[in-house]
């Protein structure tokens, strides 16, 4: 067993782990904060469905941002948009299709190209991101070493990624046979060439650079993703008239006495 193909397995099951139990952690911890005051963001829905249209607004086309400012709309919407196509070709390394039901693997394939070239455009929106916070002077102010080095470490990866489907050329079918041992926790096809770790010094800096992101994701400002379902002025219906709102701390502490 190589040492690259040892150290980025184990390095893939600690950096998932990582994954999975922060940003679990966080969430729990969302929705264990109380919420004591009704302040929903005007104007805001009057019913429960209104909300849940006002959310699914925000998560899929960031509506609050695209009235605040339609520049920093336009960037963020191609990065993340493009960063979904992206991350649905990527599955064809981690599946196989007789795992899955045969309509998904057909879109998987289907988007492969479209994938391919979303990079560009990932990156095209990073850059504008990049520049917003370098260039304007209000952003430059309240921005933090942590946020310009998640936009550099998302940048490494699509430029990474890049470079690897249009200049230097990786052993795809051997790396889709790594990660496929990898998922289904296949070790002893470690033993055999075939299943280890390609080696290109390319596919390296991509692999480790996802495995930090991976690793960094739930101490950073990345949580905004699972964060704003839990935000307040987002998820709460306005009608104190209605209906008086209570926490449920509150209650427990008015039953006490």
């Amino acid at each position: 067993m190589g040492i690259w193909t040892t150290f980025y397995a184990v390095s893939f099951y600690v950096a998932t782990l990582i994954l999975i139990m922060g940003v679990g952690y966080k969430i729990v911890q969302y929705a264990k904060t109380p919420a004591p005051l009704k302040i929903p963001t005007t104007p805001a829905p009057l019913t429960t469905g209104g909300v849940v249209i006002r959310m699914l607004l925000e998560v899929i086309l960031f509506k609050s941002l695209f009235r605040s400012n339609k520049w920093i709309w336009l960037f963020a919407m191609l990065f993340h948009g493009a960063l979904w196509v992206v991350l649905l070709r990527h599955l064809r390394y981690f599946i196989a299709p007789e795992w899955v039901i045969f309509p998904i693997w057909e879109m998987v394939e289907l988007i492969q190209p479209f994938g391919k070239y979303g990079s560009f455009i990932m990156i095209f929106g990073l850059l504008g991101l990049l520049a917003r916070r370098l260039f304007i002077e209000r952003m430059r102010y309240i921005s933090s070493a942590s946020d310009y080095l998640m936009l550099i470490l998302l940048l490494v990866i699509g430029a990474s990624g890049v470079l690897m489907s249009f200049v230097t050329r990786t052993d795809i079918v051997q790396f889709k046979a790594f990660m496929l041992s990898v998922t289904c926790f296949q070790w002893q096809n470690f033993e055999l060439a075939a299943y280890q770790m390609p080696t290109d010094s390319m596919l390296l800096v991509h692999l480790g650079a996802v495995i930090l992101l991976m690793i960094v994701f739930p101490f950073s400002k990345l949580l905004h993703a699972p964060g704003v379902f839990f935000s307040p002025g987002r998820n709460q219906v306005d009608n104190p008239r209605e209906k008086r709102h209570v926490a449920p701390w509150a209650i427990k502490q008015f039953e006490a006495r």
